[in-house]
């Protein structure tokens, strides 16, 4: 009886440990695998219908491809009236029987991935939106809407600076050189620039995520901006495949001023945290 009575007091002392919830806002293994599939599929219908219309939209896609191409021979005019410089016409040269078949499946497929990206962002945001805190729910919406807007302007800038870079690169060669592009060779020329413009658009918003997780501080990208300006000249010269100092300098200036930009909205960012901070300790 004594054991019994001395075991009672411990045996109500020791915590009883509630059973263990599942959370919310995890899911199995497959269940995550299931709701992959689900995107994934939803993703590929979306690309194969915009792929279709822009099949049936091919001549007047490639005609607005063609545009600045076109804009050369306008430009020259009388200066080139024999076509020594870039042939007889504003057209491209197939060399290849298969060509205009592979071209108009290149077109149709960079076509639909591009016309279906809001379908895509919104399918990615579905998925990774459950693990997401609210206050990184809070921050998507503007950085995929902003990346976007970004990558849309930086098309547009390619759009408008090819002409320059092609009439450098053409000329550059002298007058006894006569310039006559293939479908695929062109188009690779104008997808590469359109794709570096819009990444390079990016930057902004790779900058303002560093400044948010805390890897970077507006401090540190100000005691850094006379080698970021070198590298920023250097990761252009890379990434678009004219290298002509023209489109150098057309994207060089927006990332420069994307960079300053990036410093003053993790400043303002720092100044509104401080004030909060010390309205906190007023209360």
């Amino acid at each position: 009886m004594n054991q019994d009575t001395s075991m009672g007091p411990l045996m109500k002392m020791t915590p009883v440990e509630p059973p263990r919830m599942p959370d919310a806002g995890r899911m199995p293994l497959l269940a995550h695998l299931q709701e992959l599939r689900n995107r994934l599929l939803k993703c590929a219908v979306a690309v194969a219908v915009a792929a279709v219309a822009c099949w049936i939209l091919y001549p007047w896609i490639l005609d607005l491809l063609l545009e600045p191409y076109c804009r050369i021979r306008d430009d020259l005019g009388d200066d080139d009236p024999a076509g020594a410089v870039f042939g007889s016409g504003c057209e491209l040269l197939v060399t290849d029987p298969l060509e205009p078949f592979s071209v108009r499946m290149t077109v149709a497929g960079y076509g639909g991935v591009a016309l279906a990206m809001p379908v895509l962002l919104w399918q990615v945001w579905r998925f990774v939106a459950p693990g997401l805190y609210a206050r990184e729910r809070r921050w998507a919406v503007p950085f995929v809407s902003s990346g976007l807007v970004l990558f849309a302007a930086g098309c547009v800038l390619a759009y408008w600076s090819i002409p320059r870079a092609l009439d450098f690169l053409v000329g550059i060669g002298g007058p006894d050189l006569v310039s006559v592009f293939s479908p695929a060779r062109y188009l690779s020329f104008v997808v590469k620039m359109t794709m570096a413009f819009g990444i390079g658009f990016e930057f902004p918003l790779v900058l303002v995520f560093l400044q948010l997780i805390g890897v970077v501080t507006p401090a540190t990208l100000r005691r850094v901006r006379r080698y970021a300006l070198v590298g920023i000249v250097a990761m252009v010269a890379i990434l678009t495949p004219s290298g002509d100092p023209f489109t150098l300098l057309v994207l060089s200036v927006p990332m420069v001023l994307f960079y300053e930009l990036a410093i003053l909205l993790g400043t303002l960012r720092q100044r509104r945290r401080r004030r909060r901070g010390v309205d906190d300790e007023q209360v």
